[in-house]
């Protein structure tokens, strides 16, 4: 654990290095393109050859999607209890897609003219569902079923190998997702991509994943639309002094948790006795979690305890550092939410904690991260939603601004753009 003092020397200088986390490793995107480039040019015996060498599994292409009777056989072993919690979750994580689901519309400014604009479902898209170290059913929610409300007909899942578990799967069942592959990493992220004989391309990627497989989702930027180039998760806690330090070190050690030993819990307080205090909740609750190693990593080399002058500074420091996921556990915790500039989501209040956020509030847990918050917001419904603008003139409409058209075409000499407008003064019915 790091910790950091507005008054000391040295303390603008060590928050510039923290705000430039990278979102991934140099060597990540070599060994991605790698994998692209043999994908690319040998499909299924390729994802074949790296299913074995990355998964340990033997898959002959005819392998790769799983079968209605295995979805259905597989997800039969998910326990009542499990399958309540999954459709509750889906049920407020739908109501939250449709509510901000962009409708079309058009709307007369001036006399004779149409503008609006049109949004029209992608037809096909890819979800990542990582499930090496620990099976991420809520991520299928979160992509899928956001994919789903906002009317995409064909939803590809790809979950590792060892990451089909009934829960998963039978999470795909319901969020609506129409293929399913046993399929992992970079090799999953190609082949949704690029296609290969046995899978369809699909049109954008979504969902988390490893280093690498962030690393293939920018390099298929272009190729495929893609949700975010987001690295490890993060968290951010604001409190003051009256915050209970042991929600504060819970939720710390939320994030901590996630399984690559790169992820960043932040507490910026201008309480030395509240940082003091959750130090100490730290150490207590951190001794019976069951995923110490990484942990321990977490709290060695990415946890900051910043002591600022006031909250204020906090909500500078926060908009700065743009976390994918900020607490703010203070009195009137509204009042400092309007003060940040950038955050994928804020959750605010003592009773808030982040992972509501990430299974059932509503709101997609698919965020920026790496301090991108500034330029990027989270998965939401119009993220698999193509917009085309809509534009219709009268004829008594485009006479009166044909002079405009003439007036720029022969601005950014571009003659035929004029004429396209001067053919209609007197042409035409």
């Amino acid at each position: 654990m790091k910790r950091l003092c507005y008054d000391h020397s040295g303390f603008e200088k060590s928050l510039a290095a923290l705000y430039g986390r990278p979102a991934y490793p140099p060597e990540a995107e070599k060994a991605a393109n790698e994998v692209i480039s043999a994908i690319s040019e040998r499909g299924d015996e390729a994802v074949a050859e790296y299913a074995a060498k990355f998964d340990k599994v033997n898959l002959k292409p005819s392998e790769f999607r799983l079968s209605k009777e295995e979805i259905d056989d597989i997800a039969s072993d998910c326990s009542r209890d499990n399958r309540r919690a999954i459709k509750r979750a889906l049920e407020n994580i739908r109501d939250f897609a449709l509510r901000t689901k962009p409708r079309s519309w058009t709307g007369s400014p001036r006399p004779g003219v149409m503008v609006g604009e049109k949004f029209t479902p992608m037809r096909r898209v890819g979800a990542y569902i990582p499930g090496g170290t620990a099976p991420l059913v809520s991520t299928v929610l979160h992509t899928a079923g956001i994919a789903a409300a906002a009317g995409v007909e064909e939803i590809v899942a790809a979950t590792p190998p060892n990451g089909v578990h009934p829960e998963t799967i039978y999470a795909m069942k319901q969020a609506g997702v129409t293929e399913i592959y046993r399929l992992g990493g970079i090799y999953a992220i190609a082949a949704m991509a690029v296609g290969t004989e046995t899978i369809s391309p699909v049109e954008k990627i979504v969902g988390p994943g490893n280093a690498y497989v962030t690393a293939a989702k920018k390099l298929l930027f272009g190729k495929v639309s893609i949700d975010l180039v987001a690295g490890p998760s993060e968290i951010m806690v604001i409190a003051d002094g009256r915050a209970n330090p042991a929600f504060v070190a819970a939720d710390l050690l939320s994030q901590a948790e996630h399984g690559s030993g790169l992820e960043q819990a932040v507490l910026v307080s201008d309480s030395t006795k509240l940082l003091n205090a959750v130090e100490k909740e730290l150490e207590r609750q951190k001794a019976v979690l069951p995923r110490l190693a990484t942990v321990d990593r977490v709290v060695e080399n990415g946890m900051f305890f910043i002591k600022t002058k006031d909250l204020e500074q906090a909500c500078k420091i926060a908009g700065d550092y743009a976390p994918e996921h900020l607490e703010i556990q203070t009195e009137d915790p509204d009042k400092y939410a309007k003060l940040v500039s950038a955050a994928g989501a804020i959750f605010l209040a003592d009773w808030t904690p982040e992972s509501c956020g990430d299974f059932s509030a509503g709101p997609s847990h698919v965020l920026p991260t790496a301090g991108s918050a500034k330029s990027f917001s989270g998965l939401s419904t119009s993220a698999f939603m193509r917009r085309s603008s809509i534009v219709k003139y009268s004829r008594t409409a485009l006479q009166r601004e044909i002079d405009i058209i003439e007036h720029f075409g022969a601005m950014e000499r571009l003659a035929a753009h004029g004429f396209a407008g001067t053919v209609r003064k007197s042409n035409g019915k």
